[in-house]
């Protein structure tokens, strides 16, 4: 049996981790222990920085001018590369722009639209809900269309794959469980089958190492504002491989996404790259915090952040159970460290009313219903004191039954 680490041992490692020093770029609160990046990032002086430049200078100073001076136009596409680094995409395949709805929408179209002998959209049962509610509104658009789910009407997505699916919609990591899925294996059953596949990146992107290139994915969204730490509302992404943009094409065909925006034509024709993807005026200002977002990317190892994310979430698992397995909380995420993302999540019938007292005690995680607590561990602000103090506290409302108070029971719109 494995030693549970002490109070020495955790500090031991804290004092060897390489990526240690990133957490002096972000500017978190006093007496908190932020365990819900995968939810909304933290603020960094990086990102603040270049908000507060884009407003004072460029807006206020520039005022049109901006965007030549400034380079606002292209920022989607420059943007789109840098987060292209984080997800293996090679130069020209990324674009950043509106939110992940939006560009679930586009891709599962462009999708359908490239396989039009088909009418098959499968899904995972148990997807965030948006992706597949973005899913159902396709398929409403389209004649003759059918979405197959995942765990209704199979019990595996691979069981669902045959020579009527057009596309598979899948996330990499499960936002409720952490179970990661194996990118390369299901894309090549998928495009064995004659289908594309769009991988939904929200619970990846900043988390681990992903290679879309080399696993020959179709299409990839994903959101920045999670472990990219863009910001709240910051804009999501789209990529899509270069074998398919002379052939794609989206419903949301507005002037950004025109081959000449300038010229103001009558009639639509797409541009010839990724950014036939954009729609309309993109925020400027969330982009310019999500330029200084990927500012603290620029020199982190990517495998050095996954080998600290499964540290934690590992000691974490390791410390919940020693300790608070005695009071009915129960591992809902993958055991096995290189199976998960970088959260970690328990079921226990009460699981409101234990987040909420985390909460007040200065442990900020999230509730997931039914009976979810979950915890996201950003490598590079979240330490491994974090997490044996995080669990110290959960132990203690554990133990005295602090949840039980009656200002945890009442349920609000935010937790």
């Amino acid at each position: 049996m494995t030693a549970i680490p002490d109070l020495v041992a955790v500090e031991a490692m804290d004092a060897v981790d390489p990526l240690r020093s990133m957490r002096d770029r972000f500017i978190l609160p006093e007496g908190v222990i932020y365990l819900d990046g995968n939810s909304l990032g933290a603020a960094s002086h990086a990102a603040f920085s270049e908000l507060q430049a884009a407003a004072s200078k460029e807006w206020a100073q520039d005022l049109i001018r901006a965007w030549n001076t400034a380079g606002w136009f292209d920022m989607p596409t420059e943007l789109g590369d840098r987060i292209g680094r984080l997800i293996g995409a090679a130069p020209g395949q990324t674009v950043v722009c509106d939110t992940t709805s939006s560009n679930i929408y586009k891709v599962l179209h462009a999708a359908l639209a490239m396989r039009p002998d088909r009418s098959v959209i499968v899904a995972e049962g148990n997807s965030f809900p948006t992706d597949l509610y973005m899913a159902e509104g396709v398929a409403s658009t389209r004649a003759g269309a059918v979405l197959r789910l995942e765990g209704v009407d199979a019990p595996s997505i691979e069981e669902l794959i045959d020579d009527k699916v057009a596309v598979v919609l899948v996330n990499h990591v499960n936002y409720k469980s952490g179970e990661l899925r194996d990118m390369a294996a299901l894309t090549k059953k998928a495009q064995a089958a004659g289908a594309l596949i769009v991988w939904d990146l929200c619970h990846t992107a900043g988390a681990l190492p992903v290679d879309l290139d080399g696993a020959n994915v179709d299409f990839a969204v994903g959101c920045t504002y999670k472990y990219i730490n863009g910001g709240p509302g910051a804009p999501a992404f789209i990529y899509a491989a270069t074998r398919h943009l002379a052939d794609v094409s989206q419903p949301l065909s507005g002037w950004w996404g025109h081959a000449r925006p300038f010229a103001f034509e009558q009639g639509y024709a797409a541009d010839a790259g990724i950014r036939r993807f954009l729609c309309g005026t993109q925020p400027i200002l969330t982009m310019r915090a999500l330029k200084g977002a990927l500012d603290d990317w620029e020199d982190v190892d990517m495998a050095a952040l996954r080998k600290k994310s499964i540290a934690l979430t590992d000691l974490f698992i390791q410390l919940v159970e020693a300790k608070c397995g005695a009071y009915g909380l129960k591992l809902e995420s993958p055991r096995d460290g290189t199976k998960r993302g970088s959260q970690v999540s328990f079921e226990h019938d009460n699981a409101y009313a234990i987040m909420q007292a985390l909460i007040a005690r200065g442990v900020i995680g999230d509730f997931r219903a039914p009976a979810t607590v979950r915890f996201g561990f950003t490598p590079l602000y979240v330490g491994f004191k974090d997490v044996w103090q995080a669990v110290e506290i959960l132990e203690d409302i554990m133990r005295t039954g602090a949840w039980k108070e009656a200002r945890f029971a009442v349920k609000s719109a935010v937790t």
